[in-house]
């Protein structure tokens, strides 16, 4: 169940036919509580995208808690919120209510969890996919330490979520890319590729790129597991912010998309080291806006600089030389950046000028351009930014019907590939939200509809 976002422009949206709302759709909030013993299957979200240890928020809920002391109708969104996940907290580990992509997965579950025709094999590698003449006739697999056998009727549907992390395609595909710096789930071990590949599957190509990136700043937590956050939307496009390489000049354009972003992280890294770059932000700045996994505020920040993740300076001079740059580079980028902001105009790299970026800014700051503002308000403040593949582009060549395409161009009966496991149909391009999952909603239906004709 969906809805369309109010106001959503698509990620380049100065191109000929792109839009400002009505495309993106945002799942509905799910209550995992219908779930009953099925909630424990939802994996958690990304802890750092949670609040008040496990309350799930989208962007919606962020806007009405940041707002709860300015406007009563926030105050009741954020107070209703609260209380619920108080309630909660009582008998879950977590909050249930879902919101993003755990209430696409929930409902989904839900959906086919009401199906008295479909058995869920948790805990299950598939070992083998036989095939005939005919096309796929079984499958082989280990379901809880036990060796079963299925045979095929239909097809068998690849769904697997990319190649992201088996070692060599990783390898072969990202080169330079540490796997650390990716926030993808950790299931996308690609050996769902090797068995296909085996049939005679192969990859598309011709593709922008071979992964969809975004910047992330890492952190070690304190059980011991790696934090990666993408810095999506909540602070690098803001007024009071700049991005620099280890020259202390800026080289791209704050407010881009954050695909572009970390194409262009990659592509400026060959002349001037930008891995990692460094996202500065004034007293200001962080104060409204927050810093990566560092919350709004200005306040709670002992741990994050104790453990580095956020270095913090009297000046910029002194920021600089806390992070290794050229301090006298990093000088003239923000003044230069301060004159921007007077004048509102950004003429080396175009920030706020397109509706995509001045959505991803703040007009109520009332300068010029919502996306530009002074650095001027001391202490300094900086996190370290990693290009981050956060999904795969390059999948199996398919036809219209999900079939995956062996070397001859000819579909492999019976074997279909979607999602990330499918060559994206975008291209390796980034136009707006959702260009994974809507492809794989769409073709896996295709697929199942196929499949049931063979």
């Amino acid at each position: 169940k969906y809805r369309a976002y109010p106001r959503h422009p698509d990620y380049i949206s100065d191109l000929g036919g792109s839009t400002v709302n009505g495309r993106a759709l945002e799942p509905l909030p799910f209550d995992g509580r219908l779930l009953g013993k099925l909630f424990k299957l939802i994996r958690p979200p990304i802890p750092e995208f949670t609040v008040l240890s496990g309350m799930m928020v989208d962007r919606t809920d962020i806007n009405h808690l940041l707002a709860l002391s300015k406007s009563f109708t926030s105050f009741k969104h954020a107070l209703k919120l609260l209380t619920r996940h108080a309630s909660d907290r009582l008998s879950h580990p977590r909050g249930t209510r879902l919101v993003m992509g755990n209430a696409l997965v929930g409902r989904l579950l839900y959906s086919l969890s009401l199906r008295s025709n479909v058995t869920l094999a948790m805990n299950t590698t598939v070992e083998k996919i036989h095939q005939s003449p005919g096309g796929i006739e079984s499958i082989s697999l280990v379901n809880d330490g036990q060796r079963r056998t299925l045979c095929v009727k239909g097809g068998v549907i690849l769904a697997s979520g990319g190649f992201n992390r088996h070692p060599q395609l990783r390898k072969d595909m990202l080169p330079g890319a540490d796997a650390a710096w990716c926030p993808a789930a950790p299931g996308h071990t690609g050996q769902a590729h090797e068995l296909a590949r085996q049939l005679g599957g192969r990859y598309g190509s011709g593709g922008l790129s071979h992964a969809f990136w975004a910047p992330v700043s890492t952190r070690r937590r304190d059980d011991g597991t790696q934090a990666v956050f993408p810095h999506f939307m909540m602070d690098r496009a803001k007024p009071g912010m700049i991005t620099v390489n280890q020259a202390g000049e800026r080289f791209v354009n704050e407010s881009t998309s954050y695909h572009l972003f970390g194409l262009k992280m990659q592509e400026a890294n060959k002349a001037t080291p930008a891995i990692p770059a460094y996202l500065i932000a004034d007293a200001e700045a962080l104060r409204r806006y927050g810093l990566g996994m560092v919350r709004p505020g200005g306040k709670g920040l002992e741990p994050f600089l104790a453990d580095g993740y956020l270095t913090q300076a009297g000046s910029l001079e002194e920021l600089a030389k806390k992070l290794g740059i050229n301090a006298a580079g990093l000088q003239a980028s923000v003044e230069k950046l301060n004159r921007y902001a007077q004048t509102g105009v950004d003429p080396d790299f175009q920030r706020g000028i397109t509706a995509y970026s001045q959505n991803m800014g703040d007009a109520t700051r009332g300068g010029k351009n919502p996306n530009l503002g002074p650095l001027s308000q001391a202490p300094y403040y900086a996190v370290r930014l990693y290009p981050g593949d956060i999904g795969a582009a390059t999948g199996f060549a398919t036809d219209a019907n999900a079939c995956v395409l062996g070397e001859d161009g000819q579909p492999i009966g019976g074997l279909y590939a979607v999602g990330n496991d499918m060559h994206s149909i975008m291209g390796g391009t980034y136009p707006g939200p959702g260009i994974t999952l809507g492809p794989g909603l769409v073709f896996g239906y295709l697929a199942a509809r196929h499949a049931l004709t063979r």
